[in-house]
């Protein structure tokens, strides 16, 4: 049976960003799967009383986000730009993964859109922004576009989200195995171990 690990992430999270690019290279070398599955951390948020990003609430906290964000970045090796605009809604991207978590361009796009928002400042709630990215993968950014828009997705987006907090996630990313929860970027390399069945 193949190792799987389910992610579960928001596009806007900040702590995300390396983790994502991380994870995708370490299940690589370990023969793992990756089911990406986005959701909305926003209506978590809300569930706790927060109408706003923790790290825009307390500003020390997000002080010492950004600086952090920096150091992590600079030592995985990738490039990281501080947005202009925090948080960016990915409600448009988190709905395209959601409607395509087994298109082949999927770990691409994701990658992309975090890139986008963490390396270019650009608009990742922006149509054109996203066509662009879907366009670069070869993919019918118009037709992918316009199914996301649905109800029916819509509505799947919400049940994923839905899905989240049933398992009890709080934050993103966090990485499930099984019934197992990783939550965290610093958990990533726990994760993997766990999944190759290292410890119990």
């Amino acid at each position: 049976m193949a190792k799987t690990i389910q992610v579960w992430f928001d596009f806007a999270s900040t702590y995300s960003y390396p983790a994502i690019m991380r994870v995708t290279q370490l299940a690589a070398a370990n023969d793992i799967l990756l089911h990406w599955r986005p959701f909305m951390l926003g209506v978590i948020f809300k569930q706790q009383g927060w109408n706003d990003s923790p790290f825009n609430l307390y500003p020390p906290k997000g002080r010492y986000m950004w600086r952090d964000m920096e150091r992590l970045c600079a030592a995985q090796g990738i490039s990281f730009h501080k947005p202009t605009q925090f948080p960016r809604s990915g409600l448009l991207a988190g709905r395209i993964a959601c409607l395509n978590p087994d298109a082949p361009w999927i770990t691409a796009f994701v990658q992309a859109v975090y890139r986008a928002n963490f390396v270019h400042d650009q608009d990742i709630a922006d149509t054109n922004v996203i066509g662009e990215i879907l366009h670069q993968l070869n993919v019918d950014s118009q037709g992918v576009i316009t199914r996301a828009a649905s109800e029916e997705s819509k509505q799947k987006f919400r049940d994923q989200t839905g899905q989240a907090v049933e398992l009890g996630i709080f934050g993103s990313p966090t990485f499930m195995i099984g019934d197992e929860m990783f939550w965290g970027g610093d958990r990533l390399a726990e994760a993997i171990d766990f999944a190759m069945g290292r410890y119990p």
